[in-house]
């Protein structure tokens, strides 16, 4: 118990040791004046070649790769995420949803620290069909994520899939890889065709994608295990998910890439403190699964019926519930706030004074007790707070009824 204390406290203490030299050392400005200019010229350098191959334009192609960017999009897996815990694999979907949030963190990271600009539009042609798309077109280029995030969630659904199945065909190995394969290549050419990323950008989501995910392999059993053996395992992950909020690089601009982070390490809170309190009632490897006579189709979709409703109303109420108490706890605590969106009466202010102060400061300006800042957004603590709520009762509340009404 005493080892375990002093590697969490360690770990944490050298993330906390990190963002402070960063800081101190001005890490991402750096960075960012060595890597933007080469990035830069690389996504101008790739126009003519996103042209041509725009020239082959179609209604249909339009459509195909709209629609194929929108299956493997952020909001496609928050939604798919939730019916892989109810279907019964339960350890599959813990570690993509973790991989998700570690994704999310690298690529959005690493784009705000480069800050490179997406392909110039005009000339190139840049189609936006859903509201996701517009807001992922405000975030920088290098590297895309929806690649980063394919090769991540497809290679490791593949090495799942062929783990449970104990399945040694060398034929079956090969049509998992070349179907894993084409997703990724089909992603990467949709992103150009739409105009949303450069060459560069796709050849750096791969590589990026490609070190992830052999890390993450390497990993991820230990992972698990912490999550469902470990100790003090809640309060570890609480500390290090509200650390993690500050240990984020401030971008040349402010971009939506910080609240994606912000939502998926509410999610990744949530999940590991829900499953580490329930494992052995409803997430061990013995729970009925799906296509199976203890849960079959219809009992699937009463699931479904039951857990979406259920999961949307605690999204809600949780929000709700963060917009009344975090203003409270920071005018308790004499903490200044002020809100970009959520509360109508804190926007553009400090507690009722205006305040030009930026939604993403620097790494250690970020924590209250070094900053210098006027006043914080409530708008990260309340989104933080609504996506971990969230996750909570995707696996807490809802197997809990799932359990009252025998589904």
């Amino acid at each position: 118990m005493e080892s375990i204390a002093v590697w969490q406290g360690a770990t944490l203490c050298g993330i906390v040791l990190w963002i402070i030299v960063a800081s101190y050392l001005d890490v991402t400005r750096k960075l960012r004046s060595f890597l933007q200019p080469w990035v830069a010229q690389h996504v101008t350098a790739d126009t003519p070649l996103i042209l041509q191959i725009q020239n082959y334009q179609h209604r249909f192609l339009d459509a195909f790769f709209a629609g194929l960017s929108c299956v493997v999009s952020v909001p496609f897996y928050t939604a798919f995420l939730p019916l892989l815990f109810w279907s019964g694999h339960g350890k599959l979907a813990r570690q993509m949803t973790l991989l998700m949030a570690f994704c999310d963190y690298m690529g959005n990271c690493i784009k705000d620290v480069v800050s490179a600009p997406r392909p110039s539009c005009p000339p190139v042609r840049r189609i936006t069909a859903t509201k996701d798309e517009e807001d992922n077109a405000l975030e920088y280029g290098l590297p895309s994520s929806h690649t980063l995030n394919t090769v991540c969630l497809s290679g490791y659904l593949l090495h799942y899939i062929l783990s449970y199945t104990q399945n040694e065909d060398s034929h079956v190995k090969f049509a998992g890889f070349a179907l894993v394969c084409l997703l990724v290549g089909l992603i990467g050419l949709g992103r150009i065709y739409l105009g949303m990323h450069s060459v560069v950008d796709i050849i750096g989501g791969l590589a990026i994608g490609l070190v992830i995910l052999r890390f993450w392999l390497s990993v991820h059993e230990y992972v698990d295990n912490f999550i469902v053996l470990g100790q003090n395992v809640t309060y570890f992950w609480a500390a290090l998910s509200f650390i993690l909020l500050f240990a984020y690089p401030t971008p040349e601009f402010p971009t939506p890439s910080f609240e994606y982070h912000t939502a998926f390490n509410g999610v990744a809170l949530g999940i590991v403190s829900g499953v580490q309190q329930t494992y052995h009632q409803f997430h061990h490897e013995a729970v009925p699964r799906v296509f199976t006579s203890q849960l079959t189709i219809p009992g699937f979709m009463g699931r479904m019926l039951v857990g979406i409703p259920t999961i949307l109303i605690v999204k809600f109420c949780s929000k709700a519930l963060a917009k009344w108490i975090l203003p409270v706890l920071a005018n308790t605590l004499g903490i200044s706030i002020k809100s970009t969106t959520y509360i109508a009466s804190l926007k553009g202010s400090s507690n009722g004074k205006k305040s030009d102060g930026l939604k993403q400061s620097g790494y250690v300006q970020k924590l209250f007790f070094f900053s210098s800042q006027d006043s914080f957004d409530v708008d990260t603590g309340i989104r933080f707070l609504q996506y971990a709520g969230l996750a909570w009762s995707v696996v807490d509340l809802v197997p809990s009824l799932f359990t009252h009404l025998s589904l």
